[in-house]
């Protein structure tokens, strides 16, 4: 008998959890979050789950309450009996942690692959990691979407007649060089130089963007302050415009201001981390990645191919 598919969803990722289960065509599922006073939480499924494929749909960036939320949702749904049990993170947090850059740190990344991996998942699903090989830190299939297959279409609607992209540092290029190998055009890059983290102390463009639309690529949007300076930089050297493409849209600190106050003309991101609805939302327009995270669920379900998502 063929198992049954179940949608839920971490408290804080609510916004797009709702529209992967619209898209995939039935309700979420219902579960309750108990709280204390103390603060500590815990999560309940208010349905059987027994013998199902559990899509548990949880964007882990800060606080860590929200990965501890999927990691109990994932612990309950093993005690329960589910078939298997499908970690769903649009937005994989700590993923800037997954190395040893420098000595006595930890590699955040691997901790929380071993959290997940001891909680029970049986596969992971995720978009657009800050390094695609926190993918080999799991011992359980990892299906890494690339959001390059909602952005290029995107792009390519601009009609932008003097299409460039750039990556805003070398980590970035080979990201921004897939998209410019698709596009078909050309790709400038910026060499920057940190001391500190969200600090940028010197940047250097590489590249030529005389009479260009720059179109920079990169995963994550933090503090906004390296796509202000690329602009700044790009503008000065003679660009066209600079528009950016950023998968997910964490926007700390002063982020909002900085991006309204910068040169961009727009800044593109998705729905994988839910936008403060209070502010200015004027350079910044959102594209919903709801439809492929719920085509990918039947194709998984479906023990379906999925590569027709990795352009990128």
């Amino acid at each position: 008998m063929e198992s049954q598919v179940k949608i839920f969803s971490g408290t804080q990722s609510m916004y797009l959890s709702s529209n992967i289960a619209l898209s995939y065509g039935q309700d979420l599922g219902k579960m309750t979050v108990s709280r204390f006073s103390d603060g500590e939480f815990q999560p309940s499924f208010e349905e059987t789950v027994r013998g199902a494929d559990v899509f548990i749909i949880q964007s882990t960036f800060p606080p860590t309450d929200n990965l501890f939320e999927m990691l109990l949702m994932i612990d309950a749904a093993k005690r329960a009996s589910a078939n298997q049990i499908i970690a769903v993170m649009p937005y994989f947090g700590f993923a800037r942690q997954d190395r040893k850059d420098k000595p006595r740190v930890a590699i955040g990344a691997k901790l929380v692959a071993n959290l997940l991996s001891s909680a029970g998942v049986t596969r992971i699903i995720t978009m657009d990691l800050h390094a695609d090989q926190i993918q080999g830190f799991f011992d359980v299939p990892v299906d890494h979407l690339y959001a390059s297959s909602i952005f290029l279409p995107y792009i390519q609607s601009l009609n932008l007649p003097n299409l460039t992209i750039a990556a805003p540092d070398m980590g970035g290029s080979k990201r921004a060089n897939a998209y410019a190998k698709y596009l078909n055009c050309d790709i400038v890059i910026c060499y920057k130089q940190r001391k500190v983290a969200n600090k940028i102390e010197s940047m250097t463009l590489i590249g030529d963007v005389e009479g260009k639309d720059i179109v920079l690529i990169d995963d994550i949007v933090d503090t906004a302050g390296t796509l202000a300076k690329a602009c700044d930089i790009m503008m000065d050297k003679g660009a066209n415009s600079v528009r950016a493409v950023c998968t997910h849209p964490i926007l700390s600190g002063k982020a909002y201001e900085t991006i309204e106050k910068s040169k961009l003309t727009e800044l593109i991101v998705t729905d994988t981390i839910p936008l403060k609805p209070e502010m200015n939302l004027g350079k910044i327009k959102v594209l919903t990645v709801a439809d492929l995270f719920a085509d990918v669920f039947k194709r998984v379900h479906n023990f379906e191919s999925i590569s027709s998502y990795f352009i990128s």
